[in-house]
This record gives C-alpha cells, structure tokens and sequence, in this order.
C-alpha cells in the first residue's frame, strides 16, 4: 500500500493497542510494541527490605551493604551540623559490648586500625589517622582486592552507605568515635532496640548480626557467608550463644 496510508494504519494500530492496555490498566513501553503490565493504582505498595532468607549469591550482596531494616535509627543519625554529632553521644552499655564482642571476631587484636588481610596494598596509613575521603581513594585505587577496614570490618558498600545515612563529613577522621557510630546503626538495623524491648526474638536478632558481621556464627557452627570469599565463623556458636546470653542475661 503507498507509503501514506501504511503509515496510518501503523498509527491505528498504535492507538488500538494504547486503548486496549489502558483499559486493561497497563502502560506501553516502547520497545517493540511490547505491552507490560504496570498499573500505578494496583501496584503493590513499598515495603522495607527483609532480611534474606538464604545464604547471599556473592560476598558483597550484604554484609551491611543493605540495610536489614532501613527505617531503624541509629542515637548518631544525622547529627553532622557543624561538628561532628556534637554532642558526643554515649552508648548504652550493652552495646558497647555487643560491640567489642563482634570486634573480636571481626579484627582481632588489631582492633580500630584492623585491614583486611587479604589486601595485597595496604593503606598508607593506619586506618584511625585516615580521613574518610582518603579511606575512599585507597579503595578506588586498588581495585580486586579485599578492603573490609577497622574494628567492624566495614566493606566499601557499607561503609559508604552509612557516612551517607549518618551524613559524616568527609574530612572527618575514621576514629574510634566513628567507627563506633556507624557500627551503632547497622545494630539497630538488625534490631538491637527491638530486642532490647521483647519485640524482636533473640534467635532472630542474632541471625541478623550474623547476616552483618561474616566472623559471626549461626546456629550450625558455620558463618552465614561460609565459603564466600574465605569467610568463616570465628567463634563456636556456643561461644557466641554464651557471651551473648552474659550481655543481655534472661
């Protein structure tokens, strides 16, 4: 048929098929006329991220590169106006030994200042006389290597997700103070606040800080990372179990 006439029955055929998937609720994506449904009245709302359920398809998935639980707030939340979350805020007591005890499976001795050991180029400088900016240079600049850094071993993704989340300036050195808060929010995040108040059961706290912290065991002995690029459990579950029962007795 001439040109002209080709051309509208092609339009047509386009408003025909626009028609019948709008009243079907759908849009037409431009790909091939390919039609997807995608109403904006029946579609499911968002939810928060649930904590996965199986082991992870890669070592980086999680490890706190997603938050468990993202509407949990942290003591240290975006108090970055002027300095930085002045006025200092103290820690209750059980966390900071939640803490130390994560730490221990995560650093070791190394503690603050721990790297990665698997880093072939190390950085520079002890981790705690770095300033973030510089941390994020020594990742971009060293790519294929493990940079998991400080006393909770945070890996790139997390790291960054939380001075975003915690708004850290930049220039700000990664002290104690701060790695500290940023470990705060990824414990609230597996739900340390719930737990605390009997909303969260404790099986299910724990399995989240195991789902974070890759040193950690679950139940069966094993880390819930085991084989993941050489992860494994520092601790025995029993030894877990237990020093976490003389943290939070009952």
């Amino acid at each position: 048929m001439p040109i002209d006439a080709s051309l509208r029955f092609s339009l047509l055929i386009l408003c025909l098929t626009a028609t019948d998937v709008q009243a079907k609720n759908g849009s037409l994506l431009q790909n091939g006329f390919f039609v997807k449904r995608a109403s904006l009245t029946d579609a499911a709302p968002l939810v928060p991220q649930q904590a996965a359920l199986a082991q992870p398809s890669g070592a980086d998935v999680s490890r706190g590169a997603v938050a468990l639980r993202p509407g949990a707030a942290s003591l240290f939340r975006g108090r970055a106006s002027g300095g930085l979350f002045a006025p200092i805020q103290v820690l209750p007591s059980a966390a900071k030994q939640l803490m130390t005890l994560i730490a221990g499976a995560e650093a070791g001795k190394a503690g603050y200042d721990a790297v990665q050991h698997g880093a072939r180029i190390r950085p520079a400088k002890p981790p705690t006389d770095m300033t973030i900016e510089e941390l994020y240079q020594w990742i971009d600049a060293t790519p294929g290597q493990p940079h998991a850094i400080g006393r909770y071993q945070f890996i790139p993704a997390t790291l960054r997700r939380l001075v975003r989340h915690q708004a850290v300036p930049l220039n700000k050195p990664f002290s104690p103070e701060v790695q500290d808060q940023l470990a705060h929010q990824l414990l609230e995040e597996a739900g340390l606040s719930d737990f605390l108040a009997a909303d969260m059961p404790r099986a299910d706290f724990m399995l989240n800080l195991a789902k974070i912290w890759a040193g950690l065991p679950t139940t069966s002995g094993k880390s819930y990372y085991e084989g993941y690029a050489g992860n494994s459990a520092v601790y025995t579950w029993d030894y877990f179990d237990a020093h976490f029962r003389k943290i939070f007795p009952g």
